[in-house]
């Protein structure tokens, strides 16, 4: 194999390293997460953005995987490592660190752990069902993460609403991960609005909720999108 080769077949795997990199970062940042630091921004805004990142790296390596052709089975199983640390323990860990500062120091905050460990049930059901390459059976791991910015986000905003009605609503969120909800892919193969008309009310929505709520607007979307694959799962 030429150099030139070699580097091509890299780029992705580069890519995803730098999503494992920015999820390892949100995890840290998440223990402090009320302390400021850069630009005035507390460790749970910064692990908010270090996820944003993830997130987008996410998205880069496998458009970069199928422009270059350079697929490989260390690459799909690295990115699912990297998945687990920036979409499933990150989140959790926020959780975690928001549950103790909230409630006072609870050994109920270890049952943040569930949304990790459910994470990590779902990508590796992922990884042997074929069914899933052009739909989601259960909700994607990234959309999961999207989901916690939001809600965490809201509770900085309004209030911690209790540890039942957050324990219930992290056994849902967790479990819809893991379950038989087809759900439809937010990738564009082409722009036609007939085919892609959910995707542009997913987009439209995410805009309006982020104008009128701000960052906890992102729970919103994950609800959007998860109602709208429920109501139209014959047609995903």
């Amino acid at each position: 194999m030429s150099i030139l080769s070699r580097v091509k077949a890299s780029i992705p795997n580069t890519i995803t390293c730098c999503n494992l990199t920015a999820g390892a970062i949100a995890c840290i940042m998440s223990f402090s997460a009320f302390d400021q630091f850069a630009c005035s921004l507390t460790g749970l805004q910064w692990a908010f953005i270090f996820i944003g990142v993830a997130a987008i790296m996410d998205f880069l390596d496998g458009a970069m995987a199928r422009i270059l052709k350079a697929y490989s089975a260390v690459g799909k199983e690295l990115d699912s490592l990297s998945d687990l640390v920036s979409f499933g323990l990150a989140p959790s860990l926020m959780l975690f660190n928001v549950i103790n500062h909230y409630a006072g120091p609870t050994n109920w905050a270890y049952c943040a752990l569930f949304i990790a460990i459910i994470g990590a049930l779902r990508l590796a059901r992922f990884n042997v069902d074929d069914r899933q390459t052009t739909i989601f059976i259960g909700l994607p791991i990234p959309a999961n993460a999207i989901f916690w910015v939001g809600y965490i986000a809201w509770i900085t905003a309004h209030g911690f609403p209790g540890m039942v009605t957050t324990l219930i609503i992290m056994i849902i969120e967790s479990l819809l991960m893991v379950s038989n909800l087809k759900m439809f892919s937010l990738k564009f193969k082409n722009f036609d609005w007939r085919e892609n008309f959910r995707r542009y009310v997913i987009i439209l929505a995410t805009i309006l909720f982020l104008v009128t709520e701000g960052i906890p607007g992102l729970m919103w979307t994950i609800i959007l999108y998860i109602i709208i694959s429920a109501v139209g799962r014959k047609n995903v």
